[in-house]
């Protein structure tokens, strides 16, 4: 099988159901979803070479998977197309966002990035996450789309802070929080 076929050569990529321009908001949205799946595969790279984190690691494998979904489900240039996305991993991920805000230390500051080199990772895929989401958003003004991959991708970037958190944790490494915060977390309201 060769990797190469030439018919983009021109600017154009097919979807399922037809063929468009490569800028075209549906390839944006689902290109940056690829885009954050490669950052969710190096965190996981990353994440698995510490025991504390093995766990971690294989909700991640998961998560790739549910990203080609969402990515799949996308690439549906004509209404009423089978989807994979349904509303259960959204579910999931709150679950396990309850279990690692748990675990890590409460928050009353706004934390930067880093940390750990896996909370670093996860804190790009963070913010990657966001962006697709604002792809999708965009997509969405247009197109029909998903609510499940939108709602999916909304949780999936609260998990990643919720998962860094988690990695720094665990790892004995402390967030970083942002020097001129003032508390913003946990104060109760008057």
């Amino acid at each position: 099988m060769k990797l190469y076929t030439r018919s983009g050569d021109k600017g154009q990529t097919s979807l399922i159901g037809g063929r468009v321009r490569k800028d075209d908001l549906r390839i944006e949205a689902y290109g940056t979803i690829d885009e954050l799946n490669s950052f969710v595969g190096q965190a996981a790279a990353e994440t698995g070479k510490y025991a504390e984190l093995a766990e971690l690691t294989a909700v991640l494998h998961a998560i790739m998977h549910e990203l080609f979904d969402c990515g799949s489900d996308l690439a549906y240039a004509a209404p009423g197309a089978p989807l994979k996305m349904t509303g259960e991993p959204a579910e999931r991920l709150e679950q396990l966002m309850d279990q690692y805000t748990e675990e890590a230390p409460e928050i009353t500051r706004f934390i930067l990035p880093g940390g750990s080199a896996p909370a670093a990772l996860l804190h790009v895929c963070r913010t990657v996450c966001r962006r697709a989401e604002r792809r999708v958003v965009t997509l969405a003004a247009e197109h029909e789309v998903s609510g499940e991959v939108m709602a999916y991708l909304n949780r999936l970037s609260d998990f990643f802070f919720a998962a860094a958190r988690l990695a720094n944790t665990r790892l004995g490494v402390t967030d970083i929080e942002y020097e001129r915060s003032a508390e913003v977390f946990g104060k109760k309201k008057q």
